[in-house]
């Protein structure tokens, strides 16, 4: 190319005009919480905070990237959620050619697990522990299932008898009556142990094979590798052949019996209804003994709010010494859905007060009384301009304040300065008609009047 075409070429170039950024957006799944509702999420939250507080359960954080190995072995590897959900990727290779493959946590429990082996926390005994947080799983959007979802768990290792079975179940139905859901209800059932799920099995397998032909192909998938999930069956053409199969419970010994009635019996004595499902299942090994799951029919498929059970084979499955653990996992946008369900509405918060500030050169001071006002536990939102030209008209900024909710506007007008005060006025929630909608309050004496804001 001759350095006049260059030149002729770069002056186009120059002309041409940009092309728009292409707008981007959330990965289909994954979604954004955004205020007001993100409102909901942390008044469910301080209410499971506080519930865990008074049941002695104590706060775990796990990181939401682990060995590909630890889900394989906790969750299994005849799953969907490993052969078809998980977001799992090669790292990048070390200096050595080395990497690491990685997964994205599609639940918490044997992230649990393996951060209590991993740092001996039951040496000094058992440990009740709760989590909240995101969790992954490449499965279709739905309502109710996502694939960026958030899940609430509670997990106690180290104990072994049906009364901490009977308190997480006592801890939920806690939590629902905090929440104000009141439309559930649970269902319980017993895997008993492994020698006796092994009789079980091979008459399960039994069954379906002399039923074959009304057997659907997932379920002729998982007849020899997983043969109890096909109980958990959605598919209407199944029921009477999963209806009319071998039931668990019926294999089982006097010692697991033994268990499950002792979990009835506290359950009975609260007052908590219960319904047995000798369909409800765990499809692995190192589940065993108490199964259960909070059921509501207003969420369509996605009926289930909160499943949990024993894993006393799980810690070991891991890496650790045997140890017996039960726990629970809540939906935390079926939670919040079901509570939308039922009409409840959670109010978003408001500041206490909002500050009018008519003169952008107040602002220093301003800053510093705000500041004051905060620090004595007041909620203040202070106006800013969306421009460089001021802070705009009093008439727009009240306007802002009223759409705040706050109830009172704080005006730091040029004569109220003046005299070292700041001018009050109520712009909600005045009950006495005698009291002055609007007063003078002393900037040098915030804690005297700051009250007032709070109350």
């Amino acid at each position: 190319m001759t350095p006049m075409s260059e030149k002729t070429t770069a002056g186009r170039a120059e002309k041409s005009p940009l092309a728009k950024p292409e707008k981007l957006v959330a990965v289909k799944g994954m979604n954004d919480i955004l205020p007001p509702d993100s409102a909901r999420w942390e008044w469910l939250e301080e209410k499971v905070r506080s519930l865990m507080l008074r049941y002695a359960y104590r706060n775990i954080r796990t990181p939401i990237l682990e060995h590909t190995q630890l889900f394989v072995r906790g969750i299994g590897e005849v799953t969907d959620i490993v052969e078809k959900e998980m977001y799992s990727f090669e790292d990048r290779s070390d200096k050595h050619g080395d990497h690491d493959h990685l997964t994205m946590r599609p639940e918490n429990t044997a992230s649990v697990v393996r951060a209590v082996t991993e740092h001996n926390l039951l040496y000094e005994g058992g440990k009740r522990l709760y989590y909240m947080g995101p969790m992954f799983r490449r499965e279709r959007p739905q309502r109710g299932r996502y694939r960026q979802f958030h899940q609430i768990g509670a997990e106690a290792l180290g104990f072994a008898g049906p009364e901490v079975d009977a308190e997480l179940i006592l801890l939920a139905a806690a939590l629902w009556k905090e929440l104000g859901l009141s439309d559930w209800r649970l269902e319980i059932n017993s895997l008993g142990q492994p020698d006796e799920r092994a009789l079980h099995r091979a008459q399960l397998i039994a069954h379906f094979e002399q039923h074959a032909d009304a057997l659907d192909d997932e379920a002729r998938r998982r007849l020899h590798s997983n043969p109890l999930r096909i109980l958990d069956t959605k598919n209407p053409a199944m029921k009477a052949v999963v209806d009319s199969a071998p039931r668990l419970i019926d294999f089982l010994g006097a010692q697991s019996l033994a268990h499950f009635d002792g979990l009835k019996a506290i359950l009975d004595a609260n007052g908590i209804a219960w319904s047995l499902n000798p369909r409800l299942v765990r499809g692995l090994d190192y589940y065993n003994l108490t199964v259960f799951e909070f059921v509501t029919d207003r969420l369509g498929a996605q009926g289930t709010i909160c499943a949990g059970g024993r894993y006393d084979y799980l810690v070991e499955q891991i890496g650790g010494k045997p140890a017996p653990a039960v726990g629970w996992a809540l939906g935390v946008e079926r939670v919040l859905e079901l509570l939308k369900e039922q009409g409840d509405v959670i109010a978003a918060p408001v500041p206490d007060a909002y500050a009018v500030v008519p003169d952008a050169s107040a602002l220093p001071l301003v800053l510093r009384a705000l500041q004051a006002l905060r620090a004595a536990g007041v909620s203040v939102q202070m106006h800013a301009s969306a421009s460089a030209d001021g802070m705009g008209s009093m008439k727009s900024q009240f306007k802002k304040a009223d759409a705040s909710g706050a109830r009172f506007a704080l005006i730091f007008g040029a004569a109220e300065l003046a005299e070292g005060c700041v001018a009050v006025k109520a712009l909600r929630g005045v009950k006495d008609e005698a009291a002055p909608a609007q007063s003078l309050q002393r900037l040098d004496d915030v804690p005297a009047w700051a009250q007032l804001l709070r109350g």
